[in-house]
């Protein structure tokens, strides 16, 4: 009886396994840390061959991209590590930032949806609220985007205003994933750093290092309790590229 009820356990926290497409900052601490353990698992069942769950819906998207999946680890990584978790598991470098899956499980808005439906009653909530419309998408997201691609940035604005993604969140959250998964040029990193700069800049003078940069900011929005940086994904999601 009990090894039944322990297999039935695992076989129901696998089948619900899931590698969320969105902002790690979205998720609350049960969906971060849960994503991070099923995300080794899937790693370890496409590296090694395993035959278990091999054919699990999130386990075949993921099968040839493996090097995408690693740099989804470090964005988990990089968003716990702003939350203060520590991290002992490391998975190799990737090579291939490009490799991603062209498919979701469920669309992105969709995900946020989800998410809703679990933090509805309990409290639960990650860094960042879960947006109600395009309008505070975009608003999170948005020094990101900076970052990443600036010419998409000066053209989003007027669009998410009163354009073509004034309603339509699961294109701008589609457009969001795709364009902060391209590796910013070093010139417009640093550009949207000091963009950010300007939300803390009590703290003294800029450091002159991009890695010390970032993480001056980091401290300072938390200790100092700035919401608009809190509320953004670039506070954690920059660190993936310094």
């Amino acid at each position: 009886m009990a090894k039944s009820f322990h297999m039935a356990m695992v076989n129901a926290t696998l089948s619900d396994m899931r590698i969320w497409d969105i902002d790690p900052g979205y998720l609350a601490r049960q969906q971060l840390l849960g994503e991070h353990r099923e995300l080794h698992g899937l790693f370890n069942i496409l590296t090694m061959n395993k035959k278990g769950y091999a054919k699990h819906p999130e386990t075949v998207r993921w099968i040839g991209h493996v090097d995408a999946l690693v740099l989804r680890h470090k964005q988990l990584l990089c968003e716990m590590a702003l939350r203060g978790y520590r991290h002992q598991s490391p998975l190799p470098d990737s090579t291939d930032m490009d490799s991603w899956p062209g498919e979701y499980i469920d669309p992105p808005a969709r995900q946020l949806e989800l998410l809703a439906g679990k933090y509805s009653g309990d409290g639960r909530s990650g860094r960042i609220p879960l947006p109600d419309n395009c309008q505070e998408l975009w608003a999170h997201h948005k020094y990101s985007v900076m970052a990443h691609d600036p010419n998409l940035y000066r053209e989003l604005g007027p669009e998410v205003a009163h354009g073509k993604f004034r309603n339509n969140m699961n294109a701008l959250a589609c457009l969001m994933i795709s364009t902060l998964r391209k590796p910013p040029e070093p010139g417009h990193l640093l550009n949207a750093l000091q963009h950010m700069w300007g939300y803390v800049q009590e703290a003294g003078s800029p450091p002159s290092n991009i890695e010390e940069l970032l993480a001056t900011i980091q401290s300072a929005a938390i200790k100092e309790d700035r919401i608009y940086l809190l509320h953004s994904t670039a506070l954690s999601e920059l660190a993936v590229w310094v």
